[in-house]
């Protein structure tokens, strides 16, 4: 059980499709004018787009291009990154069309505004929450639209970014005609990670590498390696026949998803010492706590009472207390640390159906040993709240 859910969670992590870089993907071959290049490109899946960019992570500036076709002659394009959501309300937006204000005065002209997107409406044009600049638009022979311009993501460019987009059939008087409502129009979104993508251009990455790591080793420790372990303990000693495998099992599961978990812990302090002025504060907090549960568990095994002394009953209401809380708290941290890494929401469904299966394990032995403990008790005349076997209270 184990060891497959332990594979399912490196898979998990680890299988993120990557954006196509510069040198691959249809996208590769697109040409811009004014000597415009890009260090990386995506085929996006919807509508027939591609973004192409280039991250300067020093300065925190993002140089993008949108390739898209409007639906209809006439009509217009717009890709957004949205940092508070993988929707419309809280997009960012670069809208393209042919505004009567584009250069030169010609209605036919093509220019680019931008939206602070706040809910289903367009709104207004106005300032977005990314200072944008060098912003331009044209419409190729080819029918499609290149949209450009710089962005200054600042804290936002150090972690994976919804981006959004979307094409429409008309502009008239300035205004934009609604989109369609098909479903290639609503499923037009995407997790855009920029440092992962940034770096198969430039050949090297070791920040994405270390986000990756540090999610495996958290996944494969707090997430699958404990829950077993104490499984272990809880049901497996109930049955004489496995004592004291259930111990030796116990901790040994402890014990190396302890250790496997100070790495992917300690990869995460570091990650964060290299990502100065962006915090994740719940996942964060909620790491450290995680981290001095599951030390002071592993101390406790130290200061174990032997079975008849009169304080093991407490340091087991102990043990056992704090290690649930470990075990809750870091499957709600992998869970946060998915959102901050953007993990495909089939990857989630495959991490929740590891511990839908653990926790059905969990239910089944639950009853099994309950069952065991209950005959057990019967035939040797023990009591259960204060009722002897045979239902009668004791004198």
């Amino acid at each position: 059980m184990a060891g497959a859910a332990i594979a399912l969670v490196l898979a998990l992590l680890a299988a993120q499709p990557p954006a196509h870089a510069a040198g691959g993907g249809r996208c590769a071959g697109e040409s811009f004018s004014a000597n415009r290049a890009y260090a990386t490109c995506s085929d996006l899946s919807r509508l027939g787009a591609s973004v192409h960019w280039t991250y300067d992570r020093a300065s925190g500036d993002l140089s993008v291009a949108f390739v898209a076709a409007p639906a209809a002659p006439g009509g217009w394009v717009a890709w957004a990154l949205n940092p508070s959501g993988d929707g419309m309300p809280g997009a960012q937006a670069l809208v393209a069309g042919p505004f009567p204000d584009g250069g030169g005065g010609a209605a036919s002209a093509w220019s680019v505004r931008t939206y602070n997107v706040s809910g289903y409406a367009l709104g207004n044009p106005g300032p977005i929450a990314f200072p944008a600049s060098d912003l331009a638009a044209e419409l190729g022979a080819d029918g499609r639209a290149r949209v450009y311009g710089r962005l200054r993501l600042g804290p936002y460019g150090a972690g994976v970014l919804n981006q959004v987009w979307q094409v429409g059939a008309a502009v008239t008087g300035g205004t934009l005609a609604p989109h369609a409502m098909g479903a290639d129009n609503l499923a037009a979104k995407a997790k855009l990670d920029l440092l992962r993508s940034t770096a198969a251009a430039a050949g090297a990455d070791s920040a994405t590498q270390k986000r990756n790591i540090h999610g495996v080793l958290n996944a494969v420790s707090w997430g699958v390696l404990l829950p077993t372990g104490a499984i272990f303990a809880r049901y497996l000693k109930t049955f004489k026949s496995a004592d004291p495998a259930w111990f030796y099992l116990h901790v040994a599961c402890q014990l190396i998803g302890y250790g496997v978990g100070v790495s992917g812990w300690a990869t995460g302090i570091n990650l964060g010492k290299e990502s100065k002025g962006v915090t994740y504060t719940d996942h964060r907090n909620i790491g450290i706590a995680v981290f001095a549960l599951g030390t002071l568990q592993v101390l406790a095994l130290f200061l174990r009472p032997k079975k008849e002394h009169k304080y093991r009953a407490y340091w087991n209401m102990y043990h056992h207390s704090v290690g649930y809380t470990v075990i809750v708290l870091g499957v709600v941290n992998i869970f946060k640390g998915m959102g901050i890494l953007g993990v495909e929401q089939r990857w989630r469904t495959a991490y929740i159906a590891v511990v839908c299966v653990l926790a059905v394990a969990a239910a089944a032995l639950e009853a099994v040993t309950w069952g065991v403990v209950v005959r057990r008790r019967k035939a040797e005349g023990k009591t259960f709240g204060g009722a002897t076997a045979n239902g009668h209270l004791p004198h």
